[in-house]
């Protein structure tokens, strides 16, 4: 097929960067100086991109692989990331916790890992309110660093349009410091035991990842020893970014056309994803990402209706290409045994192809008495294992999970190899949005999906 024609074919109708503004927008800030947001979009559209086609193209046949059940995705990160963040420390603890995670996994599972952070770009968040009042103050809701700041003043809650300079600036320092860690051998097979993060030597799984690091490492050794030299592409790994596509201004000034490709790509991101707050068919985060190349997906809720599903994989996916769409599922420990299995139904019946991801974040967190937001890990846990019961018991297939999770020793989900309490979210709760997982935690599910997915499915002998 001439590239003519598939362009004719694939080309969504009557789409361009800026058509979303058509629609309704929700999760919008409104900026009170139009003049100067014209002009930060002007300055962002002549920036260079943070990611690449080829980069993109090389994700989404990943994706299409998990589709499949070649491979597994691990998708993490931070539930906000703010611009003091952006420190060496901070970025090389988080891939750290990735990495081993997905050591784990692809011990466990007998898999290739698709290794996606949910940083360089996670700088909005969607509010339950566009304002927020205290002791009678009412200001503009906190929506992340790219919008305004977390301090409740006047001043600090004005959206300033500069702060998408400043977000593209962090985003790009963050990728290329994790490009560099990685190119560098950061992510070397040879030494997994490099991974380690100081304060989790006590940790009571410590015991057991160490064991598995020295069953991999006497595995390389083994097999350079045959072959008398050493076993190439341990050194590095593929890495891939996603955020939320929340902020529209920010994602369309950084949607580009490219040379020797058909189309628009969003080259701030590999992955971006769009909540069900802002997944109306007829609204505008919708209308945007129908029209970009990229792998996409959606979060979906115990609210969202089979047909819903449906409509959305009619707009989003009509070709049904292979690593276009993933459905990210949450709806909390509590419910998922009630609201998944139609949805599951509904898209095998119909032979729709989307890659099935378990968030066990978002649909299970809750305050305690002492005013803190918190997750318990048992129902993290419970949720991510009721998704692989499920998935087998509907013929289909759960192909990743996607967490909040920090490399830093906080204290901010109860529960875990340590038994957090409630108590102790007042010792090192520093997140200013949503609890993380800390290490042991995130290695926890890590280890509790091996089990889980080798019960449904066990790995195959090699």
């Amino acid at each position: 097929m001439s590239d003519r024609k598939l362009q004719a074919v694939s080309l969504p109708a009557n789409w361009a960067p800026e058509s979303w503004r058509e629609r309704p927008a929700l999760q919008m800030p409104t900026y009170p100086d139009s003049d100067a947001l014209d002009t930060a979009l002007t300055e962002l559209r002549s920036l260079p991109p943070l990611v690449t086609s080829w980069e993109i193209f090389a994700l989404k046949k990943q994706l299409a692989e998990a589709q499949e059940g070649k491979r597994f995705l691990l998708q993490g990160g931070d539930c906000a990331e703010s611009f003091s963040d952006c420190e060496s420390g901070l970025i090389s603890n988080r891939l750290k916790v990735l990495l081993q995670m997905s050591l784990v996994l692809v011990h466990g599972l007998r898999l290739p890992v698709v290794r996606v952070g949910r940083f360089a770009g996670q700088y909005a968040k969607p509010r339950s309110t566009d304002t927020e009042t205290r002791d009678g103050v009412t200001l503009p809701s906190y929506r992340g660093d790219l919008v305004n700041q977390p301090e409740f003043t006047a001043q600090a809650r004005i959206p300033d349009p500069r702060r998408m300079i400043k977000a593209h600036a962090r985003s790009a320092m963050t990728m290329n410091f994790v490009r560099a860690l990685i190119d560098g051998g950061f992510a070397d097979l040879h030494h997994p035991e490099y991974w380690n993060l100081s304060w989790v030597g006590y940790s009571p799984l410590a015991a057991e990842y160490q064991d598995m690091v020295r069953s991999i490492g006497d595995a390389v050794r083994f097999m350079e020893t045959l072959s008398g030299s050493e076993v190439h592409n341990l050194n590095r790994i593929d890495f891939y970014t996603s955020h939320e596509a929340l902020l529209l201004p920010y994602e369309a000034a950084l949607t580009r056309e490219v040379p020797r490709q058909w189309g628009w790509f969003n080259l701030s991101t590999h992955y971006p994803w769009i909540g069900m707050r802002t997944a109306a068919i007829d609204g505008a985060h919708v209308e945007y990402l129908r029209g970009v190349r990229n792998p996409i997906a959606i979060k979906i809720g115990p609210s969202v209706s089979a047909d819903q599903l449906l409509r959305l994989v009619d707009v989003l996916n009509p070709e049904d290409e292979p690593g276009r769409l993933t459905f990210i599922h949450r709806m909390g420990a509590a419910h998922i045994a009630e609201k998944l299995p139609p949805l599951l139904e509904a898209m095998r019946r119909d032979g729709r192809r989307v890659l099935w991801v378990c968030d066990p974040m978002h649909g299970n967190t809750e305050s305690t008495a002492n005013g803190f937001k918190t997750r318990r890990f048992d129902n993290v846990r419970s949720e991510v294992e009721h998704s692989f019961d499920l998935h087998a018991a509907a013929g289909t297939r759960l192909g990743g999970v996607h967490l909040e999770l920090t490399g830093e020793d906080v204290t901010e989900c109860t529960g875990g190899a340590r038994e957090l309490t409630d108590a102790d979210l007042e010792r090192a709760y520093r997140s200013t949005v949503d609890p993380r997982l800390n290490y042991e935690q995130s290695l926890e599910i890590a280890m509790s999906i091996v089990r889980k997915q080798n019960q449904v499915s066990p790995p195959a002998l090699s």
